[in-house]
């Protein structure tokens, strides 16, 4: 065991995966020499060589682009874009090819490949550095999509990504990049995708969220927890996302809340909402609520705080469930 972060976890998946199969690379910008723009890559280009682990020109499209046709190929590519909102850069090779190859091949050709970045705000960054565009990939039929929350969860999750036959976009929350240290498995182990976790059982309401907002909305609920026992999932993949698992709770508790940072309207929680109300309308007690970023692009450094779902706004939409 290993007591990481969730930068570590990362390096931690990637050797694991150069290590087990010889048909995974990784491309990005300043991943080599620099070991990448949070160094999850760190020495990974001394120990693979530069066939392994291959800098790229400044070129999000490029990069997208060449992992698209090295999975096609037969190799597991796996793409670092430097942060969230440099997706955008390669959403149509993710959204015209990547997500269509199975398809458009009639099953010929799969599209093996990853691609990260970090996601998310809290750290106050630039514009297009701290964006939470997790339903853009999960409307996109043929992707997969991936928001872990843990250091744990992201090694055993990253792995399963990699040795997946499908495209995969790999968010990984910044604002916890650093801020958990929790014990880490050195050997193997995989997390599977479409799997989520109840990381704290209660009996009052639900909420389910992912991210970086699953510390802080255990934090917020330990706050109350002499008033009201919660039951916090964690979705871990956003799509295929366990609606069993979410059915199965609220039946239990008959009240729900979803956390999540990205914007309100056609946020992936209005799916969510969506799944309850057709599979578990009779057993609500209240209507789903819902505690979310706001329908603006993330502000700046002064206002970043009053954008991201708060202890004290998490507390609120608690409340607010529970006294209808």
């Amino acid at each position: 065991m290993v007591l990481a972060n969730a930068v570590t976890a990362v390096t931690m998946a990637l050797r694991g995966e150069l290590k087990r199969d010889k048909s995974v690379v990784l491309i990005g910008e300043d991943i080599g020499l620099n070991g990448g723009v949070f160094r999850s890559t760190d020495g990974l280009f001394k120990e693979f060589g530069k066939d392994r682990v291959i800098d790229t020109p400044l070129s999000e499209l490029g990069i997208a682009g060449a992992a698209v046709g090295m999975a096609v190929n037969g190799m597991k590519p796996v793409a670092e874009i430097q942060f969230s909102g440099f997706l955008y850069a390669s959403f149509d090779q993710l959204v015209s090819h990547a997500g269509r190859i199975r398809g458009r091949s009639r099953g010929r050709f799969t599209c093996p490949m990853v691609i990260r970045a970090p996601a998310g705000g809290g750290i106050r960054a630039l514009e297009l550095h701290c964006e939470c565009n997790e339903a853009l990939f999960a409307h996109t039929p043929g992707l997969k999509v991936v928001y872990p929350s843990t250091p744990y969860d992201v090694k055993g999750l990253l792995a399963a990504a990699i040795r997946d036959p499908d495209p995969v976009v790999f968010l990984e929350p910044m604002r916890i990049y650093r801020a958990i240290k929790e014990e880490v498995p050195e050997e193997d182990y995989v997390i599977p995708l479409g799997k989520a976790n109840v990381v704290r059982e209660g009996t009052d309401m639900t909420i389910i969220t992912w991210g970086a907002l699953v510390k802080y909305t255990l934090e917020a609920v330990e706050k109350i927890k002499d008033k009201v026992n919660v039951e916090v999932i964690d979705l871990r993949t956003i799509y295929p996302f366990d609606v069993e698992a979410i059915i199965a709770s609220v039946k239990k508790t008959g009240r729900a809340m979803v956390v999540h940072e990205a914007p309100r309207t056609s946020g992936f929680g209005a799916e969510i909402v969506a799944q309850i109300n057709e599979k578990a309308l009779d057993s609500m007690e209240a209507p789903v609520v819902r505690v979310t970023g706001y329908d603006t692009v993330l502000p700046f450094a002064n206002l970043e705080n009053e954008y991201i779902p708060s202890e004290k706004r998490i507390i609120a939409g608690i409340h607010k469930v529970m006294d209808y």
